[in-house]
């Protein structure tokens, strides 16, 4: 956007479209407007926009726009606050005046969207609560696109096959704000609607409903169920020492998946760090195999007569889902850009807590297998019906398996979508291996810095590039080595050679 285009976005007269602010602090007021943008009650498909910096009257304030405010703003988009995940941008444009941080926002098709459970409207000039009538509207609307598989009707199925219990006791409260709660007078089938839970026109649940909730989904969906077998050795052609099946709804089957990774696969024994010292390792970190099967349930395809496969062998085990890569996600792209085959499923999944935040499960995944002395993850993301994933138990390299990287593309993905952190740290190393005491020193990262601690360097700096795989630590086996350096890899030399290319 150049200024012109800002000037006239300024004097529009679509008020609508526009929320004017000169608080750069107040994130409970920007998540609300890009919520209510992105229900664009008026049906207009026209992008709202959210211009921090200029005042009521249209006035630019003054303001400096650096890339503290730009990474804070710009993580709305994935904090989870905002479901389903709003689509925006941030681009800051620079006037004589001041600067302005422009927020754009593009219209839902998965309406209504909330902001911690109450779904915001724009009426006119001004951004409210929704009404009842306001909520159907846009679950109407979102009903008659149909985006994802699981908002279809599942035509043979009645409210008998779903368990209201638990939705009106577990998940409503959870969902949808006290305040709106107490005072939603609705059907109950109308409030399901709003939630995507029900189908007001053929009269029946959704296969969310049924995927989440269901009494027996399986009878609906005959791949709608997890399979776990331990085999001997290092392939399935090896004795079988134990299976088991988890039926059920996700609702009912996700906190018994925990239970069995914690109690059944994980395992952990004591080893010697001195004469008078041992302490526990385990085979695989609880936190990572959790992720991956949450990640697993989250975005098969349960169209699939195939079960979501757990396989463990005597030194790795196996997650394999039916459905690859979903949309706009790519194997040239993974994991950097995400998408989402079961949109409305996710959401509920984040809202009981099952995942924590959107995008970011990967370099988590891979931070806590590395911080255990695992290997990484390796994802066949080539695949056209299923997607798989494979951890090991033995410490690895992480050059063996960058070859196949694409590695312009990827970099570019990451000029598009890492940290600011992440880039800075990586224009940082000037020598084949730094220390984090080192590179707290380098000039360009001191602005970044003021006020942070070591740990908090090591969490927004530090973390993100190793679960990105630019940089590897010079002893895996022992994360808080005193002696721990860390250097690039090839994928991080290639994307530190791509930001240096770039205009300044």
């Amino acid at each position: 956007m150049n200024t012109e285009e800002l000037f006239a976005l300024i004097k529009s007269d679509e008020s609508y479209r526009i929320e004017r602010t000169v608080s750069t602090n107040n994130m409970d007021k920007f998540q609300e407007a890009i919520c209510a943008f992105a229900n664009d009650l008026t049906g207009s498909r026209k992008k709202g926009y959210l211009l921090i910096g200029v005042t009521d009257d249209g006035q630019i304030s003054g303001l400096t726009v650096n890339d503290a405010l730009m990474t804070k703003i710009s993580e709305i988009r994935s904090d989870g606050n905002i479901l389903p995940l709003p689509i925006m941008t941030t681009e800051k444009v620079s006037t004589s005046c001041g600067d302005v941080l422009v927020v754009e926002v593009t219209p839902s098709f998965d309406t209504p969207v909330r902001y911690r459970g109450r779904t915001f409207v724009r009426i006119g000039p001004r951004r409210d609560i929704a009404t009842a009538q306001e909520e159907r509207i846009l679950s109407e609307r979102c009903a008659a696109s149909l985006p994802t598989f699981d908002t279809y009707p599942c035509r043979n199925a009645s409210l008998e096959d779903i368990d209201t219990e638990i939705i009106i006791n577990e998940y409503l409260p959870k969902a949808i704000h006290s305040e709106v709660l107490e005072k939603d007078q609705r059907p109950i089938l109308e409030q399901l609607a709003s939630l995507h839970l029900w189908n007001l026109q053929w009269n029946c649940p959704t296969y969310a409903a049924l995927i989440m909730f269901g009494k027996n989904p399986k009878y609906f969906m005959p791949g709608a169920y997890i399979q776990y077998v331990h085999f001997k050795g290092e392939t399935n052609g090896g004795a079988i020492l134990n299976e088991r099946r988890f039926d059920g709804c996700l609702y009912r089957v996700l906190p018994q998946l925990d239970n069995f990774i914690r109690d059944g696969i994980v395992t952990q024994h004591p080893i010697s760090i001195s004469i008078l010292k041992e302490k526990n390792v385990v085979n695989y970190p609880f936190k990572a195999l959790h992720e991956l099967m949450m990640n697993a349930c989250m975005h098969r395809d349960y169209q699939s007569n195939m079960p979501t496969r757990l396989y463990q062998y005597d030194r790795h085990i196996e997650i394999m889902n039916p459905g690859g890569l979903y949309g706009q996600a790519r194997p040239e792209n993974f994991p950097f850009v995400n998408d989402y085959r079961n949109s409305v499923v996710a959401e509920i999944m984040r809202t009981l807590n099952y995942v924590n935040m959107f995008n970011h499960g990967i370099s988590e995944v891979q931070n806590s297998l590395q911080e255990n002395g695992n290997s990484l993850a390796t994802f066949n993301t080539t695949l056209v019906t299923a997607f798989s994933v494979i951890i090991g138990d033995d410490a690895q390299t992480y050059e063996n398996s960058v070859k196949s990287i694409d590695l312009d593309f990827t970099c570019t993905q990451l000029v598009n979508n890492c940290s600011i952190q992440v880039k800075n740290l990586i224009i940082s190393f000037k020598n084949e291996e730094m220390s984090a005491s080192e590179l707290q020193l380098v000039p360009l990262l001191v602005p970044l810095l003021i006020g942070s601690s070591h740990i908090a360097f090591k969490k927004h700096f530090i973390n993100p590039a190793l679960g990105l795989k630019l940089i590897v630590q010079t002893h895996p086996e022992n994360p808080r080595h005193p002696k721990q350096k860390y250097r690039l890899t090839e994928l991080g030399k290639a994307f530190q050679k791509k930001l240096n290319s770039l205009p300044q």
